[in-house]
């Protein structure tokens, strides 16, 4: 079911300015019935500030008197929020990993020249005299710059990162099928050889505590043995 843009701070108007019931509210701002309760006692409702839902064209006036009639009837809203669709342009990059960018970009420059500045752009969001001042080593922090994964970095996504390798490949007529196929080789053999080397070292280590428990046993039966021949003598 779809919700108000902004839940809370439309709670927050209903309850000021309707007569519907805790839950009623609750069930159309998708909230819980105590986050009301607690912006009826004033707890919380100073926090937001109340947005009305009529005006925005989510709640008709209809349905609110409809409400106020019928404690169990169910609000139902006029239009869901208008969703938000990513525009052509730059990628938006958190504040906090913003200073990532120089080395996800130098990583790019390094293993794949073959895409393009636009296509990096995008992927990364920033500019083509960034990634100018990088590849000609001009950039103003370029001593602090470190080739990194931009998939690590958390700049983008593995599938974006192949799709556009793999674009930029077909168009340079590079044949990149083979450089995939070793790259999941080769994570297919290290998981391998990691369960072999867990396995060998759990049987090391089940053969070492056997082997313990028979030398303990061994030094109990000698000690045994030795007490008793002194015993005799």
């Amino acid at each position: 079911m779809a919700t108000p843009l902004m839940p809370h701070a439309t709670a927050a108007w209903l309850v000021d300015n309707t007569g519907l019931s805790f839950s009623q509210i609750a069930e159309f701002c998708g909230i819980h019935i105590l986050e009301v309760q607690a912006m009826a006692d004033d707890m919380t409702g100073s926090k937001y500030t109340g947005r009305d839902p009529v005006h925005a064209g989510e709640l008709a006036m209809e349905e609110i008197e409809k409400g106020q009639a019928d404690e169990d009837y169910v609000l139902k809203m006029s239009k869901g929020p208008d969703q938000v669709r990513r525009t052509k342009g730059p990628r938006y990059t958190p504040v906090s990993k913003r200073q990532d960018k120089p080395d996800g970009i130098a990583w790019l420059l390094r293993n794949h020249p073959e895409i393009s500045d636009g296509a990096i752009c995008k992927l990364i969001g920033t500019t083509r005299n960034t990634i100018a001042a990088i590849r000609e080593r001009s950039h103003w922090n370029i001593a602090e710059i470190q080739a990194k994964d931009p998939v690590t970095l958390g700049l983008t996504s593995q599938r974006e990162l192949d799709a556009i390798v793999n674009r930029a490949a077909k168009k340079a007529g590079i044949d990149n099928t083979a450089a995939n196929d070793a790259r999941l080789g080769t994570d297919r053999d290290a998981l391998i050889e990691e369960l072999r080397a867990e396995r060998t070292e759990a049987a090391r280590r089940a053969e070492a505590a056997l082997n313990g428990e028979d030398e303990n046993v061994g030094k109990a039966e000698l000690t045994a043995d030795t007490l008793f021949k002194k015993a005799g003598e």
